[in-house]
């Protein structure tokens, strides 16, 4: 075979391997559903906190004085957050965790038009929320970013151009994540294949939360399974 014929080949090849299909994995919790604890196990949500945050662009900033958007379904199980109806907040779990993988299900209630939906999952997150790192939920995609420690300092840090490919359905229907945090690795999985990983988290341990960021909002199947 020529070296013509095989630069041919290989031009040939590089589009149909860049269009591939990503390998799907089953989500951790399918996979070994023993070890995890349900983070809405109790209905008071006593071990939840709300943090308010600063405002985003016409979102004024949290006000944890106002009635709280943040309902547990007495029936399904399911955590409503009325995001339209707050300022920007952290719906923050208190215990910390340093390696561990967490699962969530979650869903935007469906507006009409094309609303820029917005909310996120917080991993290793500070108690105010200064240090945070966030899994983005919204139509953009699944991806990493937040605002972290780099060799003590805190730096804004975000992974959206580096997303492997836009997993997220449609608002109105369920996603899965589930984020891995290991040593200084952070992974979010998006229904059924990693999207974004993280791999210089200096931050060992911290919060896990959920985002009030304007649009209404579940949750459901809150779960962390400590590793290690």
């Amino acid at each position: 075979m020529t070296l013509t014929t095989l630069l041919l080949a290989a031009l040939l090849a590089a589009p149909l391997a860049a269009t591939q299909a990503p390998v799907l994995t089953p989500s951790a919790l399918d996979s070994d559903p023993a070890g995890w604890v349900d983070l809405l196990a109790d209905p008071g949500l006593k071990s939840w906190t709300r943090v308010p945050l600063g405002a985003v662009g016409q979102l004024p900033a949290g006000d944890t004085s106002s009635p709280s958007p943040w309902k547990l379904g007495a029936t399904d199980g399911t955590l409503v957050c009325e995001g339209d109806k707050a300022g920007h907040e952290m719906f923050r779990f208190d215990p910390e965790f340093g390696d561990f993988i967490l699962h969530v299900e979650w869903r935007f209630t469906r507006l009409e038009g094309a609303p820029p939906y917005n909310a996120g999952v917080y991993v290793r997150t500070s108690a105010d929320g200064a240090i945070w790192h966030q899994a983005q939920t919204g139509p953009a995609g699944g991806y990493l970013f937040g605002n972290t420690l780099v060799n003590g300092t805190p730096q804004r840090v975000n992974l959206r151009d580096a997303m492997k490919e836009n997993r997220v359905k449609p608002a109105g229907e369920w996603n899965t994540y589930e984020i891995r945090a290991v040593g200084k690795t952070l992974s979010l999985w998006v229904n059924g294949a990693v999207t974004s990983e993280c791999t210089t988290c200096d931050v060992p341990r911290g919060h896990v939360g959920l985002e009030a960021e304007g649009y209404r909002i579940e949750f459901r199947q809150l779960k962390v399974k400590r590793i290690g």
